[in-house]
């Protein structure tokens, strides 16, 4: 295929977004990006009977919040050119009217908007009031035939978390980050604001999430602790909690409650592979849900048993499918195959061993016939992770004849506790760093590689990676390309406009610039440019509210300060990340044109 071809095909590789399910489990709904220019809401009934049907058109990218309980009603969320800064709507079906509930605004940030079940009501957090900016955040009931919102509860910090309605509809669960930036705790407060109070604690430091289970007073929690994650039964009225799995040997990643009050998903992770496991919460028998050569992740259970899943792997792509659980009997929901037609490309575990002795893994992607070199894309977050999936950045990549590597980093998700914590010891820019260097060096050693023809690229820490690799690896990177990275990081915490991203900074790093201006210096490439050999090219959405662009701005004066060659991309309409279908297809085809010309 064309280079040309291949751009425009993977550019519009159908990618999901927020599934929902509506509380009847008749419809569920999602976001696809890449099908149309924008990403657009689709929705489908669960039993298969019919095509998914597109429901919006916007300028900009929907998202689904919530669905009624019948499905004629959902809850979406768009912002200007993708900035997050949320506004709610509500979408008609029978009529086709989008109703705001929210103000258009650009400064503060919109999290949730759960329907409560007789639809008269939305629940969300959000850092304003009625259009006008708050300190911290407010847990929010928005009566839909007043008008009138209502402040249900309030916390110092800010939450960047959806709330959850009780199946009986009285009570509201919420997070709190008030007493240290390294953990939460949960809350619950009736959806009149009565009876605020905390139910789970696991320290200040440490994290934990809590789903309502089945339309009991019961929650399905998980906890850290100093090793592990583990998973238990939280009773309201008593006050009791049980621990159902507690084992520092698992690398648990994240729970789904069912809603028939017993059935739970566990998702867990094993060399790099996601292992869901049904878990019955009263015998605490476990079994595994899995189907052969394909990762399955537990969305929602419907009534009757039955769960919706997203089933995918880089060969066969992402769909939406229904899962009788005892015969494992699949329901395709959507056909991914049907609205893209390129050819997809393997991922293969590799692993190697970091400077310090610590065991990395990542997926490498060859293509076909010799390789015209290597890049290393770099997953963002950190607390993130690669999976046996498909990327459009790295399939479009490797259709054009490179090898790709993408490595999971210490401070990457599931690979337990202690592997993601590793990256606070010495804070960014420190040792994952080298767990990526370490990798391009493996692939060298296994031939697998060519010094001269060596890059990274990569989206927000991907994006950082990417800087780092260029200046303090210049004599083993030729070429990076950083997009929507952070060049200075005093520079990103204080440009940054989401107030959880500073708090996030504090927790990676440890404090404020102020606090340690040493350690930000060290972690910053715009102190080390001047070891720029390479080729680079810098790649920004000008609507970013996550990485400011100030990071872009600066790193351009300094770069044409000291004569240091470099390519820029922008893009007015685009946040954090390029996801509109024509600007991706302009970036994939600049990207193949640099590194071809950075590796010639």
């Amino acid at each position: 295929m064309k280079i040309d071809d291949l751009a425009r095909s993977w550019a519009r590789y159908p990618i999901l977004w927020s599934p929902r399910v509506s509380g009847d489990g008749q419809w569920l709904a999602w976001t696809w990006t890449g099908i149309t220019e924008t990403g657009e809401v689709w929705i489908a009934p669960t039993d298969g009977s019919q095509p998914p049907e597109r429901i919006t058109e916007g300028k900009d990218h929907f998202y689904v919040r919530s669905l009624s309980q019948d499905g004629s009603q959902l809850i979406l969320a768009q912002s200007i050119g993708s900035n997050e800064h949320d506004q709610l709507f509500r979408l008609d079906r029978a009529s086709g009217g989008l109703e705001a509930l929210t103000p258009l605004q650009s400064t503060s940030y919109v999290f949730g908007g759960a329907l409560t079940e007789d639809g008269g009501a939305v629940v969300y957090t959000a850092d304003l009031v009625n259009g006008e900016p708050v300190e911290g955040s407010r847990i929010q009931r928005l009566d839909l035939s007043t008008r009138r919102t209502h402040v249900l509860a309030h916390a110092k910090s800010f939450y960047d978390l959806e709330p959850e309605i009780s199946p009986d509809g009285d009570l509201v669960l919420y997070g709190s980050y008030d007493a240290d930036p390294n953990g939460n705790q949960m809350w619950v407060v009736g959806i009149d604001g009565s009876g605020n109070r905390e139910v789970l604690n696991a320290g200040a430091r440490f994290k934990t999430r809590a789903h309502w289970l089945g339309k009991g007073s019961r929650l399905l929690v998980q906890a850290e602790t100093e090793s592990h994650d583990r998973v238990g039964l939280l009773d309201l009225e008593t006050g009791a909690l049980r621990w159902l799995i507690d084992d520092p040997r698992r690398n648990i990643d994240a729970v789904v409650a069912g809603q028939d009050g017993r059935s739970a998903m566990i998702l867990e992770y094993a060399d790099g592979r996601l292992m869901a496991k049904w878990l019955d919460v009263e015998t605490g028998v476990e079994q595994l849900f899995i189907l052969p050569e394909t990762s399955l992740k537990p969305i929602a259970q419907l009534p009757g048993g039955d769960w919706v899943c997203e089933r995918y792997s880089a060969a066969r792509g992402h769909d939406l499918v229904r899962i009788e659980p005892v015969t494992m009997r699949v329901t395709n929901l959507t056909r991914s195959s049907e609205r893209f037609r390129g050819c997809t490309h393997p991922a293969r575990d590799f692993r190697w061993t970091s400077s310090d002795g610590l065991p990395i893994q990542g997926w490498l992607y060859e293509p076909e016939g010799e390789s015209r070199g290597l890049v290393v894309n770099v997953h963002g977050g950190p607390t993130w992770h690669s999976e046996d999936w498909v990327t459009p950045f790295i399939q479009f990549m490797v259709g054009a004849g490179f090898t790709v590597l993408d490595p999971n980093y210490r401070g990457s998700t599931g690979f337990g506790r202690a592997f993601r914590e590793a990256i606070k010891k010495d804070g960014w820019g420190g040792a994952e760093q080298d767990d990526i260097r370490t990798g391009i060096e493996a692939l060298l050693a296994a031939g697998k590689a060519e010094r001269g023809k060596i890059g990274v690229m990569g989206l927000s820490y991907g994006g950082y990676s990417s800087w780092i690799a260029i200046t303090r690896f210049a004599d083993l990177v030729d070429a990076a390309v950083p997009i929507c990275g952070m060049y200075a990081l005093d520079i990103d915490y204080h440009a940054t406009e989401m107030p959880h991203g500073r708090a996030f900074s504090i927790e990676m790093m440890g404090g404020t610039p102020e606090q340690l201006p040493d350690r930000y210096f060290r972690a910053s490439p715009q102190n080390f440019i001047k070891n720029i050999k390479g080729r680079l090219l810098i790649v920004h959405g000008l609507a970013d509210s996550n990485v400011s662009p100030e990071n872009t701005k600066v790193a351009c004066r300094d770069l044409m300060a000291a004569k240091i060659p470099f390519d820029l991309m922008t893009f007015d309409d685009e946040g954090h990340g390029i996801y509109k279908a024509g600007n991706r297809e302009k970036l994939l085809l600049r990207i193949e044109r640099f590194f071809s010309k950075a590796f010639a």
